[in-house]
């Protein structure tokens, strides 16, 4: 009597079809195709924050203490805050950390928080070049930093 074997493989030729591929592969060439011209042209850029005047500016260092505590200092190492559950001030704090890192930063200089004239709420890190739009991640986020800056 013959045992059939199972099939060790998928026996179908093909797991993606061929019109998906290639409406993949258009979406690709038509999205370099739009930027290249954009590019070449000189088409000005969209979507980037006016110039405005600051308002009010204060340098603060922050120190991410482990996955969710961070304390924020002023520049001269007085302590303004002493969060065990940072919330979004953690959230900022690790990516400036991280950017600070591929940048080969050393130490842990101050970041400005800026408010600006149309309303933009800013954390800027002068040593990276790095900036947040915190006025972009919704008002409870924007306000944790506003405290800070008021402070």
């Amino acid at each position: 009597m013959q045992t059939r074997q199972p099939a060790l493989h998928n026996q179908k030729s093909e797991m993606i079809p061929n019109a998906l591929l290639r409406a993949m592969f258009a979406l690709a060439v038509v999205t370099l195709a739009i930027t290249t011209a954009a590019v070449v042209s000189g088409r000005p850029t969209v979507g980037q924050p006016k110039p405005s005047e600051v308002v009010a500016s204060r340098a603060i260092i922050l120190e991410g203490l482990d996955a969710q505590a961070v304390t924020v200092r002023n520049p001269d190492g007085t302590l303004l805050a002493d969060l065990p559950h940072g919330g979004f001030i953690t959230v900022i704090q690790n990516a400036m950390a991280r950017e600070r890192l591929t940048h080969r930063i050393e130490g842990n200089p101050p970041l400005n928080i800026v408010r600006y004239a149309n309303g933009r709420l800013v954390a800027e890190d002068p040593a990276t070049g790095w900036s947040a739009e915190l006025y972009a991640f919704g008002g409870d986020n924007k306000a944790a930093f506003e405290r800070l800056l008021d402070q």
